[in-house]
């Protein structure tokens, strides 16, 4: 082997194979965002000199290389839900009341879920009628349950939610949470035993669905549905974020609102979610955002002493709904 113009007889060339790949010529050795928006959930949201840090602690958190995102895109309710029809649903009605006890002048305080609870019977064509079918809390025991599910991978529309979700490995027998994306019309079902429950199969064409786990994703103040969830072909569903406490001291210039109820997604997730009565300033927490048409005039507001912006005619920006996880 040559070595810098000698020859050596005898010699091992050895070569470190790191892994994950990285520090490629043209390419940056981190990714770009904002700081700290992809610290674990364990950490609170917590942010100093733009590494992930906790209360009470000295040491700084490497941020994680996140997992693949899925989750789908679907249009917004076109009418309220009969209530009678979704006794089973874990969704609430907002309340609202004005208080003046600090916490703003307008308090608004919102309970509506984005997610529903079922029982091992439910089969998606039960709960996914038109409406915004994309996360469901399951409950537990379902492999004791005689419910359907047909096919592997991809489920017939009349199978179980639950146990649909424990044949992939999605869920165990404890129950979970379980994200559902619509997939159109499959020629087939094929038949499979996994985790304990056998799938039947089905050869004849009809609408299908796939299950995936509800991710998290820990944000900070400044942090936009826009970077974290971009509304875009293919579709994915959001992740579940957490977002941290005293968000409502974040920057005006840096951590803004676009309208009421329905939202920019150039909004900050969390100002948007103390502004709309999902958490509480003092908390923080988890939030759920849905998709939904793009608006063309977004209305400005006060509410939860957050002041959210007007917007009109907004050029490429989608909208979203920001729900309570209770």
């Amino acid at each position: 082997m040559n070595i810098w113009g000698q020859i050596w007889p005898k010699a091992i060339y050895v070569v470190c194979n790191y892994s994950p790949k990285g520090n490629w010529w043209g390419h940056a050795p981190y990714k770009h965002g904002h700081p700290c928006s992809a610290c674990p959930p364990s950490y609170g949201g917590g942010c100093r000199e733009n590494l992930c840090f906790k209360d009470g602690s000295d040491l700084h958190y490497p941020i994680p290389e996140p997992e693949e995102e899925t989750n789908e895109i679907e249009r917004q309710r076109s009418k309220a839900l009969d209530t009678t029809s979704q006794s089973r649903a874990r969704t609430h009605s907002p309340t609202s009341s004005t208080r003046t006890d600090g916490y703003g002048s307008n308090e608004v305080v919102s309970t509506e879920q984005m997610s529903q609870i079922v029982s091992c019977e439910i089969r998606l064509r039960d709960q996914c009628k038109g409406t915004t079918c994309n996360r469901y809390e399951c409950s537990a025991g379902c492999l004791d349950s005689t419910a359907k599910v047909i096919g592997s991978v991809h489920y017939e529309m009349q199978s179980s939610i639950c146990r649909a979700a424990i044949h992939s490995g999605i869920i165990d027998n404890d129950g979970g949470w379980v994200d559902v994306t619509r997939q159109g019309r499959k020629n087939y079902f094929i038949k499979s035993y996994r985790n304990g429950i056998q799938s039947i199969g089905k050869y004849q064409s009809a609408n299908s669905f796939t299950v995936s786990k509800v991710s998290f994703q820990a944000v900070n103040c400044e942090t936009t549905v826009e970077q974290l969830c971009p509304f875009q072909a293919p579709t994915s569903h959001c992740p579940r974020f957490y977002c941290p406490r005293n968000c409502a001291q974040a920057s005006p210039h840096y951590a803004r609102v676009f309208g009421t109820r329905i939202y920019s997604d150039i909004s900050s997730v969390c100002k948007a979610a103390l502004h709309a009565g999902v958490v509480h300033n003092h908390q923080g927490g988890y939030v759920d955002v849905m998709p939904v048409d793009k608006k063309k005039h977004y209305f400005g507001s006060t509410q939860n002493g957050i002041t959210s912006e007007s917007l009109h005619n907004p050029m490429g920006s989608k909208a979203f709904r920001i729900f309570a996880v209770i």
